[in-house]
């Protein structure tokens, strides 16, 4: 069975059961600094769970959420571990509760018509065992019982309580959380007759049985890494990934053996001069998580996002020379991602992204040229080692990793990784600084200032599109109370002329003291009125349009069709282009990635 018939199986099977299919949101998550990447299903259903209401207006959910793991990339290139994953769910939002979606996860994963078909004979389950936090979980196990003797199976040897570590659910030290129940399949085919418990864990060592489905009942919330209390209601959060079930269905023993992976590899295969199955699955897991992530509005960079986005495009760009992969190969592999996924995710196919490899591997083929020059003067100054600010030195200007440093070491230099990892936390440290200081939006706070500069930054990209273009699209944006930031889809470098035109507009625009309006209204209204949306997010099926002018709107009569700008947005603004004060001025204009430009703009 395919992929894509998998999560659309999945999708039609709980939307058949009441469940609002609702989009995957975006990599990159809105309003939450603790985190860079959407790492897990539940990630952007948090708010819901702990009792706002859903946009969808629906209280059954279910999803295909695309997640960015980073924390076990040194062991990508084996059977299991990957970068990028999507996680199949469905959740409920104090509606039903065990009983529901413990019978519905055996029958998607047992029914021949409506799921995966897979063997009840090759099913086992794990329940928790209970603690100080909550007691042993009783109902799940009596409800698990019921189904297995209906099947005829033993439940003493299909069903095992097992301690927090493996059946205790929670995002991190505070937020919803709660026992669950985990199936595991069978995938050697040779465990059907049932097992002990001590057998269960020793097989589940051994990888002969493979976590196939967690449910998560959440009716618990942890602060500051303690259990405080039960939620307001009771919520269900299931999460299944959908490369190892391909696996599964498709009889692997690896998830890059299944279609999903099938036309990456191949052409990696194709070009390569060498054959090395660790870098070929290196590269082709991380040109997926790249062209997701660009596709999510992520360029390569020195900080947060980017910076994680430029290692794997250059670990990739490493493991491609192992293979004598020509140069330009990587952006190759764009297309054939986007062929892959693009009916699913449209945001993959944007041309753009291959541009936004190309012009990466090419600086890095240039910086590594030179990092590797610098590292041969710092062995002839001080041969024998390393130091700390050396190799910090050669990771923050050249990009260099400190496992590359180590790899290009001649046998016998010592390398001060410790001191290294000293000068690399506090380098995160002041990212993760800057990182909470962003809010909706990209802006650094609610002040009166960053509300003017976030209203001006509205303005100025409703001008460039005046003087050059309609392709021009927000690409991201960064505001602060001292200046704003865009990025925005062009080619080419903007002229002097330009500059000034896009500075007239802005300024005319101001000084014709506009209302600035706030209208909800269903999301297909919006996007027929031409709204403009944020690159790669995704939005409810209500949304809120900020709209500028005409200067005789009111909020009974927003005139949204005649308005100079009108945007998708959270706020905050003013409530006329008059109340910005100063006049606008770009002080920088300048490339930031492939096809797209950056302007700082100032108030002054």
């Amino acid at each position: 069975m395919e992929a894509r018939i998998i999560r659309q199986r999945f999708l039609d099977f709980f939307a058949g059961r009441g469940h609002a299919v609702v989009p995957s949101a975006s990599l990159v998550p809105l309003n939450d600094p603790s985190v860079l990447f959407t790492t897990a299903g539940m990630q952007p259903l948090v708010p819901y769970l702990m009792g706002e209401s859903h946009p969808s207006g629906s209280r059954r959910i279910v999803d295909s959420q695309k997640c960015v793991r980073t924390n076990d990339i040194e062991e990508v290139g084996d059977n299991t571990h990957l970068t990028f994953f999507e996680m199949l769910g469905n959740w409920s939002l104090g509606d039903y509760f065990k009983k529901e979606a413990i019978n519905w996860s055996f029958e998607f994963l047992t029914s021949k018509e409506e799921g995966l078909g897979l063997d009840p004979k090759r099913l086992y389950v794990t329940v928790f065992e209970g603690d100080e936090n909550a007691p042993r979980d009783t109902e799940a196990y009596e409800i698990w019982k019921e189904i297995f003797e209906r099947e005829g199976l033993d439940p003493d040897r299909r069903i095992f309580f097992m301690d927090a570590d493996s059946n205790w659910w929670s995002p991190g030290d505070n937020g919803p959380c709660g026992p669950d129940s985990e199936m595991f399949y069978d995938v050697s085919g040779t465990l059907t007759e049932g097992l002990t418990k001590e057998e269960f864990i020793a097989a589940d060592d051994r990888q002969d049985v493979v976590e196939i489905w967690n449910d998560v009942f959440m009716e618990y919330e942890k602060k500051d890494g303690k259990v405080i209390g039960k939620l307001a209601s009771q919520n269900v959060d299931t999460g299944s990934g959908l490369e190892r079930v391909t696996g599964i269905l498709q009889g692997v023993d690896n998830v890059f053996e299944t279609d999903l992976f099938a036309p990456i590899l191949a052409h990696i295969r194709r070009n390569a001069k060498k054959h090395n199955t660790a870098s070929e699955r290196i590269i082709a897991d991380h040109m997926r998580a790249a062209v997701f992530l660009i596709g999510d509005g992520v360029t390569p960079g020195n900080t947060d996002q980017g910076y994680v986005l430029r290692r794997l495009l250059r670990r990739a760009i490493r493991h491609a020379n192992t293979l004598g992969l020509p140069a330009g190969t990587l952006a190759e592999l764009a297309p054939i991602v986007a062929e892959k996924y693009g009916d699913v995710y449209p945001e993959v196919r944007d041309a753009a992204i291959a541009e936004v490899i190309a012009d990466e591997e090419s600086r890095f083929r240039k910086t590594l040229e030179r990092g590797l020059r610098k590292l041969q003067k710092m062995l002839a100054t001080n041969p024998g080692t390393i130091t700390a600010e050396h190799a910090f030195d050669l990771y923050q200007t050249d990009g260099f990793p400190i496992e590359m440093i180590a790899e290009e070491l001649p046998e016998g230099v010592t390398l001060d990784t410790d001191g290294f990892n000293t000068l690399l936390q506090k380098h995160q440290e002041t990212s993760r600084a800057g990182a909470e200081q962003k809010f909706k939006g990209g802006l650094a706070d609610a002040s009166e200032k960053t509300t003017q500069l976030h209203t001006t930054h509205h303005i100025l990209l409703r001008a460039l599109q005046m003087v050059l273009g309609e392709h021009v699209k927000q690409r991201g944006s960064n505001i602060t109370g001292e200046r704003l930031r865009i990025d925005f889809s062009h080619g080419e470098k903007m002229t002097e002329e330009q500059k000034r035109e896009v500075e007239r507009i802005v300024n005319e625009t101001i000084q014709a003291k506009l209302p600035m309006l706030k209208t909800v209204m269903p999301r297909e209204e919006a996007e027929t009125l031409g709204a403009e949306q944020e690159f790669g997010q995704k939005y409810p099926d209500e949304v809120s349009v900020y709209s500028i002018g005409p200067a005789d709107a009111t909020p009974e009569n927003p005139k949204i069709e005649e308005a100079f700008s009108k945007e998708f947005c959270g706020g905050p603004h003013v409530a006329n282009t008059g109340d910005i004060l100063g006049s606008f001025h770009i002080a920088k204009e300048q490339a930031s990635a492939a096809g797209i430009r950056r302007i700082r703009g100032v108030l002054e």
